[in-house]
């Protein structure tokens, strides 16, 4: 293909954060959370109004024309060219290239058995031997030595834990909030468990509002099993094609968190995943419930069904941070003291919700700040809310706001266990605005 001063190039979408630089102050940096590449762009300044403009309206001589004028200096075509190029081979640009690699990639990982634990090795330990060691002692052990020094009991004595948030925030930065979440797990996990439900935020764009994922997951712990059959037959209640997105589940980094948690904590104790990634991408940017659509309620009633059917042996978990604030996410200062609190105080109203299995208000809460707080765990938890037992209600475990060191950035997460007396569970009327799969609406 001839990338020359005619050529429109067209950036494809991409993870955009924007990062410290001791040279230019701060940069952006481009990466892509598909799986397709593991290139990353970093653009200084004078580089983000030429790749903006990068839509495929433009030749690269428009763009040079354009983007010097913003600049306030002449742009050579040949800058603009140059750059195309270089994205282009970075498989950031939407382009024959492009779209002939991931026509491979697609293919190899349809037709692979297991999903690759692709953040081994960086996100976490990928040697079997240091990785459980760092879960045990630095994030169990820590969150056990919090809990111990705080006296603190929490709702889960003589009940059985039947959902669970957890962050999704890398385990480096997140090992006390891993901790007190998978704790929980383990004391009130009742012993016939055998299938979990895992909802994760995709981090990359979605066609449809779930995708299922039927393999199953690698870990430097051990491999495992999906259930094939509960994925089967959730996918045969669907209304919509729930293998679309299916790609994102290979380089997503939100529910392989949890399973290499749920390896370690249930050692050789068998069991199955049902991986399920929630986008709920339309509902997000138009603020609306998902609870009005028909097509998000047959996939979430399936689950639900799902978890009744099975009475008892099925435990739901959102890997789902909260809050993401600060100039790495576009804010243009980082939050003060006062800020902090506010947003701990948000937070904690949008989780006093979800503790209530309040779905409406906890969706209508959380949406009403979406381009400020950028929850990004919106889709996985309220997935969660809508397929637990009715009579279950949630605890806060822990939260917390990690701040980057470098440029005062926050990501806010939270553990959270949702449970219920012990005994069988029986089927229970739902509340009206939470879930309307019982009601007959």
């Amino acid at each position: 293909m001839m990338i020359d001063a005619r050529f429109r190039p067209i950036l494809r979408p991409l993870e955009t954060i924007v990062a410290p630089d001791p040279r230019h102050g701060r940069v952006v940096v481009l990466q892509d959370t598909q799986g397709f590449t593991s290139a990353h762009a970093v653009l200084p300044p004078p580089l983000v109004p030429i790749v903006a403009r990068m839509t495929g309206t433009r030749t690269c001589e428009e763009i040079a024309r354009e983007a010097g004028a913003e600049l306030g200096a002449e742009l050579p075509v040949e800058v603009v060219v140059k750059l195309a190029k270089e994205l282009d081979e970075a498989l950031m640009l939407d382009s024959p290239r492009f779209r002939a690699e991931k026509e491979r990639i697609e293919r190899a990982f349809v037709e692979a058995r297991v999903r690759a634990a692709s953040h081994a090795g960086g996100a976490y330990h990928g040697e079997r031997a240091k990785l459980a060691a760092y879960l045990e002692k630095d994030c169990l052990a820590r969150a056990r030595k919090k809990k111990s020094a705080a006296n603190g009991a929490t709702m889960a004595n003589g009940k059985r834990l039947v959902g669970l948030v957890a962050p999704h925030i890398d385990p480096w930065r997140g090992a006390e909030g891993y901790g007190h979440a998978y704790d929980a797990l383990a004391k009130s996990l009742a012993p016939e468990v055998d299938t979990f439900v895992v909802f994760g935020t995709s981090h990359a764009p979605m066609r449809e509002h779930f995708a299922l994922c039927k393999k199953a997951f690698d870990t430097p712990l051990g491999e495992v099993a999906a259930d094939e059959d509960a994925i089967d037959a959730i996918a045969k209640r669907a209304k919509f094609d729930p293998y679309a997105d299916q790609l994102n589940h290979k380089r997503e980094h939100s529910i392989e968190f949890q399973v290499v948690f749920l390896r370690h904590m249930l050692g050789e104790r068998p069991f199955r995943i049902v991986p399920v990634l929630a986008g709920l991408g339309e509902h997000q940017a138009r603020r609306s419930d998902p609870a009005k659509d028909d097509r998000a309620n047959a996939f979430l009633d399936a689950i639900a069904e799902l978890v009744e059917a099975r009475n008892g042996r099925v435990a739901v978990i959102a890997g789902a941070d909260m809050a993401h604030v600060g100039p790495r996410f576009g804010d243009a200062d980082p939050y003060g003291r006062a800020e902090r609190a506010a947003l701990e105080a948000t937070d904690r109203a949008s989780l006093a919700h979800a503790a209530a299995l309040e779905g409406s208000a906890f969706w209508d809460h959380v949406a009403r700040d979406l381009e400020t707080r950028r929850v990004c765990g919106l889709g996985p938890i309220y997935a969660l809310m809508r397929t637990i037992p009715r009579a279950a209600r949630g605890d806060l475990l822990h939260y917390e706001q990690t701040i980057d060191d470098n440029d005062g950035s926050i990501v806010s997460h939270a553990a959270m266990g949702f449970y219920r007396a012990g005994g069988v569970l029986r089927a229970e009327t739902p509340p009206h605005d939470v879930d309307r799969r019982r009601s007959g609406e």
